[in-house]
């Protein structure tokens, strides 16, 4: 049965993460896990839980990977080994602006999972030898490119174009996707400014409220590669639903025990 549903899901592309516990009583017990459900059982209740959460994580960034817990679940120990399969293609991060906070960007995007494309009008600026980690560098007016790229509730949109001319055009086609993030570059004037030309331009709060900006989260960054932490934490934050606090300073579990949204 967990096959066949595999098969349809594949052939729907539907993602669907498959995981086969490797060792102990419960040996090649399988579990199958989609975004919103799952089917199987891998031995214990705890065990599965866990499985459940970590194959929706590893399927959000379209990873396979094998991932050791404890006989009910616990993070640690090494009783149980899990292979985690993950169909699905690799989430896409597109960022808009080939400057160097997009060359610090994109290495951390690929790091993280993602197909990484970025995307610049100046011929001179978006090239592959000034931003070697991307997959892509595609010279484009930004709206234009994201009004025909494929965008789903995994997409990540990361604008550090900082540039009237690009952002607003931008973020009202970014506005109409489903993507799970939405980030732009600027001080809180800068943003304030946008924020009015978007309203103008007929953009609801609601919409608005799906721009982060300023990008990234409070750590102080000052270097390209220290902005590229701070905006892939935001990233993973919203993803996990949590505040990117510090740890010590709270009371929830250190490991996530919701499942993650789609970002």
């Amino acid at each position: 049965m967990i096959f066949e549903r595999i098969a349809a899901a594949i052939h729907a592309d539907r993602p669907a993460a498959l995981v086969t516990r490797l060792d102990g009583a419960f040996a090649g017990a399988k579990l199958l896990v989609f975004a919103e459900e799952a089917f199987g059982d891998l031995g214990t209740a705890g065990l599965t839980y866990a499985a459940t959460h970590e194959a929706r994580a590893l399927l959000s960034a379209g990873e396979t990977a094998t991932r050791t817990f404890g006989e009910d679940g616990e993070p640690v120990g090494m009783d149980v080994q899990l292979f985690i399969q993950a169909f699905a293609p690799k989430p896409n991060m597109y960022i808009f602006g080939a400057i160097d906070f997009s060359r610090a960007m994109a290495r951390l995007g690929k790091y993280l999972g993602y197909a990484v494309t970025v995307i610049d009008a100046r011929p001179i600026f978006a090239t592959k030898a000034r931003i070697p980690d991307a997959d892509s560098v595609v010279v484009s007016w930004p709206d234009e490119f994201l009004a025909n790229a494929p965008v789903d509730e995994r997409t990540v949109l990361v604008v550090l174009t900082h540039d009237v001319k690009f952002d607003i055009p931008l973020l009202q086609v970014a506005l109409r996707t489903p993507a799970a993030y939405i980030g732009a570059m600027g001080s809180r004037r800068t943003h304030a400014n946008r924020i009015d030309a978007l309203r103008n331009a007929g953009i609801t709060a609601a919409q608005l409220a799906r721009i982060n900006a300023p990008i990234g989260l409070d750590l102080g960054a000052r270097t390209p590669e220290e902005t590229a932490i701070s905006i892939a934490a935001e990233i993973i934050a919203l993803r996990e639903r949590r505040h990117g606090g510090r740890l010590t300073d709270n009371e929830l579990p250190v490991h996530n025990t919701r499942t993650p949204a789609s970002i």
